[in-house]
């Protein structure tokens, strides 16, 4: 067994911008509240292996090079980093919210104003293995084993013509191998839409539940010849909580609950000392902070990091401090600062 624990963690830093080419801007001038606020908390928990959800992606990872660089700076070394092109904001060129006009971001693969708005990318200390790297997200949905698809009055929302382009992935689904000190492991990683924003059909709350079922159909061997082999950790923002929102709850139950995943549980002081009082949960595993002004879900768990069954965790949590600690500084209100919190866990190899 490895002798030094490996933290591993997401963050969804909601770095999406206007257009292209402005969080580059951004990041180099140096006073954005939400890239100083983010640099600050991923710089203090200090994770081996980060998977950021909601930040814009380039051809040549220009903007999450300068990242990585400016956390080198805040005393955080990430030598190598991984994204690649999201569906969110790839055209589609259809009308893929039914609204009967084209070219809008809710008509792109998922929601986006641009090609590679709102996407994922990885920063390691250890060697990411790209050439092995598996992408499912040009899956259609209509071709997921177990898809819920959108309909009305019986018929394909909103039309058959979207239902045979409309991939099932709004950001992506990685497979993408590490190689740890102790041995390769796989990071699961995806960022689903979150289940609301729609109509009587459902299609975001399908869509939601069905980008989380991915991960069983994934490891029951249901979308390839084989099962995935090998230590593995599901992470990023599913936008489902198990017990309270909106969404299908039950599918995120259900992945909890694969017998090849185990559930660290992680949690804060912080969402416990915020809890909402009409919410189920318990609330100190929640992972982000929408206000509960009865227009919002309040807060919720909503990203996850989740180690297959064969690795030991030894720890885990969410950077959310209480008010009036030190840390709590660090997540002080300013524009666009993000709602969601980071979640980490520490593991050990076999």
């Amino acid at each position: 067994m490895g002798q030094t624990p490996l933290r591993v963690a997401t963050y969804d830093v909601d770095f999406s911008r206007k257009g292209p080419g402005i969080l580059l801007r951004d990041i180099l001038r140096e006073t954005s509240d939400d890239v100083n606020a983010s640099l600050g908390v991923i710089a203090h928990v200090n994770p081996d292996i980060l998977l950021l959800t909601g930040i814009d992606y380039d051809l040549s990872n220009v903007s999450v090079r300068a990242f990585a660089d400016a956390l080198a700076s805040a005393g955080a070394n990430y030598p190598h980093v991984f994204a690649a092109l999201p569906n969110s904001g790839m055209a589609s060129g259809l009308d893929l919210n039914g609204d009967g006009r084209l070219g809008s971001a809710r008509d792109a693969q998922g929601y986006g104003r641009y090609a590679g708005a709102n996407g994922m990318a990885v920063l390691s200390r250890y060697p990411i293995e790209d050439a092995e790297f598996r992408d499912f997200s040009d899956l259609l949905w209509k071709d997921f084993p177990q898809a819920d698809l959108p309909q009305i009055d019986g018929a394909p929302f909103p039309s058959q013509a979207a239902q045979d382009r409309q991939r099932l992935s709004t950001t992506g689904h990685w497979d993408l191998p590490i190689t740890t000190p102790d041995g390769v492991l796989h990071l699961f990683a995806y960022s689903a839409t979150p289940p609301v924003f729609d109509g009587p059909e459902d299609m975001n709350g399908k869509r939601s539940a069905d980008e989380t079922r991915f991960w069983g159909a994934y490891l029951d061997g249901a979308l390839a010849q084989l099962a995935p082999s090998g230590l593995f950790v599901i992470l990023g923002n599913s936008n489902l909580d198990p017990a309270d929102g909106d969404g299908i709850k039950g599918v995120m139950q259900t992945l909890l609950d694969h017998p090849r995943v185990f559930d660290p549980q992680p949690s804060s002081l912080g969402g416990k000392a915020a809890s909402d009082p009409s919410h189920l949960g318990d609330p100190a595993l929640d992972t982000a902070d929408w206000p509960g002004d009865g227009s919002s879900p309040g807060n919720l768990r909503v990203d996850y990091v989740l180690p297959s069954s064969d690795i030991t965790v030894v720890g885990s949590g969410v950077f959310w401090p209480q008010e009036g600690t030190p840390e709590a500084a660090l997540l002080a209100e300013g524009e666009g600062i993000t709602r969601h919190r980071l979640v980490w866990v520490d593991i050990t190899l076999p």
